[in-house]
């Protein structure tokens, strides 16, 4: 995230699903980590792409999440092969809709 514009203030807590839930992200969207950017909660491994897309659009949302810790995800390269993920769109509700997906070959479409 700092290669990409981003001030980065890591802060370590006992159990980051008590952040998740505080910011009204769904567990079932769950990863290792939980960042705030500008009152959106961005959970997981986001690519800087999308969370700059979210901040551009500003859609009524509680954040973006990319669940587990999915291979070749930001933060998550390797040497072996990339699994396929989905960024979703976390909505005021609680519930979530496609807003990009990553191909095991790196490219992406938006929703």
């Amino acid at each position: 995230m700092r290669a990409n514009g981003f001030r980065v203030n890591p802060i370590n807590v006992p159990d980051p699903a008590v952040i998740r839930r505080k910011q009204g992200m769904p567990d079932y969207l769950g990863s290792c980590h939980t960042a705030l950017v500008e009152g959106y909660a961005i959970e997981g491994h986001v690519p800087a792409r999308e969370v700059k897309r979210l901040l551009a659009q500003r859609p009524k949302a509680r954040g973006l999440a990319v669940a587990r810790m999915p291979a070749g995800s930001p933060g998550m390269e390797g040497p072996g092969p990339k699994d396929p993920f989905d960024v979703m769109l976390v909505l005021p509700d609680g519930s979530y809709k496609l807003y990009a997906r990553y191909n095991r070959d790196g490219s992406s479409q938006v929703y």
